[in-house]
């Protein structure tokens, strides 16, 4: 199937996209981005992800080139074009050329670039017996609210958990679990969904919004606050979420065994419920 790129308007095959060397977002990592998930020949969520992309590009002060509309317009395109079933469309806006210094232009000229790739499944090992997750503190800066593609500390922080044998880092900041370098966290203490709130020191997930949702539709109680690290190791159930990968059962934290050491019956629930609403395989 055919890898696509959308670059400021035009459809191309990916090998032939290009963006300038002075492109603020290659020098500066200056920009946001998105990536929108397809199940099924169904792109998931794009309106919610759209007005992320509005909402991160507002907080840096960076003008969106389309109109929400058209943006739409131009996703289904791209994704028409690729031609896969289950894949992922990577949305990135940048401020745009400009000769290198710190103090972008008044009036910048954005880049606005898409990708459009098939997205192989989890391995259903990871959703039936559970990924190993170590701990870290939070290095990143104060507005992870912002999902900017200036993600070292993110990388650092993966790169030391895939060197532990770990599938992700969860993170600590002043004796409280925020997230993921990549996905949001979720505890299950007492029968009660437990998970951080929204604001600056995390990313709010589109596949965390509905998983708490579905987690209310199932009349299961929810508590969107802070989780102390204490309550991270002794919860029973443990999960992540991420557009990327849906829910992921958690079943060891720095080497010890979450509960049993198998994913939770309340995991396991959601997890089956999230499959229905995308419509992906099981």
């Amino acid at each position: 199937m055919p890898e696509v790129a959308y670059v400021n308007g035009r459809v191309v095959p990916l090998a032939r996209a290009r963006v300038s060397v002075e492109d603020r977002g290659f020098q500066f990592g200056d920009g946001v981005y998105e990536l929108i998930r397809s199940y099924q020949g169904r792109l998931f969520r794009v309106p919610e992800h759209i007005a992320r992309l509005q909402r991160s590009a507002a907080a840096i002060n960076l003008p969106l080139p389309l109109a929400p509309e058209a943006l739409r317009a131009a996703i289904d395109r791209l994704y028409q074009r690729g031609g896969f079933p289950d894949g992922q469309i990577y949305v990135q806006l940048t401020r745009g050329v400009a000769p290198r210094q710190h103090l972008p232009p008044d009036e910048p000229a954005p880049t606005l670039v898409m990708t459009a790739r098939a997205l192989g499944p989890v391995p259903e090992g990871d959703r039936t017996q559970g990924v190993a997750v170590i701990t870290m503190p939070d290095i990143r800066w104060g507005r992870c609210d912002i999902k900017s593609i200036n993600l070292l500390p993110n990388i650092l922080m993966k790169q030391q958990a895939r060197r532990a044998g770990a599938y992700e880092a969860v993170l600590l900041r002043d004796g409280r679990v925020t997230e993921g370098t990549s996905s949001n966290l979720f505890v299950v203490e007492q029968g009660r969904l437990h998970t951080p709130p929204q604001g600056p020191e995390i990313l709010g997930g589109i596949t965390r919004d509905d998983v708490l949702a579905l987690a209310r539709q199932l009349r299961l109680e929810v508590l969107e606050a802070p989780v102390p690290e204490g309550l991270l190791r002794v919860a029973p159930e443990v999960f992540l979420t991420a557009t990327t990968v849906g829910l992921l059962p958690v079943t060891r934290i720095d080497g010890v065994p979450v509960g049993s050491g198998e994913p939770g019956e309340i995991t396991k629930l959601l997890v089956a419920e999230f499959r229905q609403l995308t419509g992906s395989s099981p």
